[in-house]
């Protein structure tokens, strides 16, 4: 494979070190543009440039990859979203919010990769050097769903598809047939919460499925071992992942954990 200068967006979580570690391991430089109070220190040990920003420096952005020679980019790991009220965006970024019709997820994540491809810039899929972290199907623990958690599993994974048809949000959670808690700009862990709460503690199973018109460069729905640390304090009981779209980080840690709680883990299709 021929080296390449890859671009890195990076957000929070572990998830831009890794594709940092991955790309550089197949002999890619990565040039990386990190959000201050969002992405991990430690990433600068991990690429050969990084530029530190503010949400809303598109400017600065653009200006870190131009001068490194970057065509092509991945977005990896997500920003705290009620920050995005307190942006405070430069021009460049003024410019592109005029064009966002729909302050949602996938809209705003079109239109700047959109406008990256305009300069230039190509957006990869995030996943694309790491397919490895793509959830398969079956069941990943020591069991499997129980009779009424699969009748929660159908109700589920057909909400969590309608809610992502409008663009909300990808995590599901439900009880006794019983929708409890959608995700929305709270984020996956505050969803299980919220429904493990309304569950009394007892046998919530949680949804996390593709939106189905989802942009699969990024964006993509994640869980991992932090998500089932989340799942067993809420008293959730079952884990159920879209398999092939479902980012699924450490693996061996989660099912370990879930075995421990008694929770069940199944990648669907």
């Amino acid at each position: 494979m021929a080296r390449r200068t890859i671009g890195l967006i990076a957000g929070k979580s572990q998830f831009p070190l890794l594709f940092a570690r991955s790309a550089r391991a197949q002999g890619h430089r990565v040039v990386a543009v990190a959000f201050k109070g969002e992405t991990l220190p430690a990433l600068e040990q991990e690429v050969d440039s990084l530029t530190w920003v503010q949400l809303g420096q598109l400017g600065k952005l653009m200006k870190a990859f131009k001068s490194q020679g970057v065509t092509q980019a991945a977005m990896c790991g997500g920003v705290t979203k009620p920050r995005m009220f307190d942006l405070k965006p430069d021009l460049k970024a003024l410019g592109l919010i005029k064009k966002i019709r729909h302050m949602a997820d996938d809209g705003i994540l079109r239109t700047f990769a959109d406008y990256l491809g305009e300069q230039g810039i190509e957006i990869l899929p995030s996943h694309e050097l790491m397919p490895e972290l793509l959830a398969r199907p079956g069941v990943y623990t020591a069991r499997g769903p129980g009779d009424e958690e699969r009748e929660d599993i159908e109700v589920g994974w057909q909400v969590a598809a309608e809610l992502g048809k409008l663009d909300i949000g990808q995590c599901v959670v439900v009880r006794g047939r019983a929708v409890l808690a959608v995700e929305a700009m709270e984020g996956t862990d505050q969803c299980i919460r919220r429904g493990g709460e309304l569950a009394g503690g007892q046998g919530a199973v949680v949804i996390k499925r593709c939106k189905p018109n989802q942009d699969r460069r990024f964006d993509l729905p994640s869980v991992g071992g932090d998500t089932v640390a989340v799942m067993a304090a809420a008293g959730a009981s079952c884990l159920v992942v879209e398999a092939g779209r479902t980012l699924f980080f450490d693996l061996e840690q989660a099912v370990k954990l879930a075995d421990a709680s008694g929770i069940c883990i199944l990648g669907r299709g």
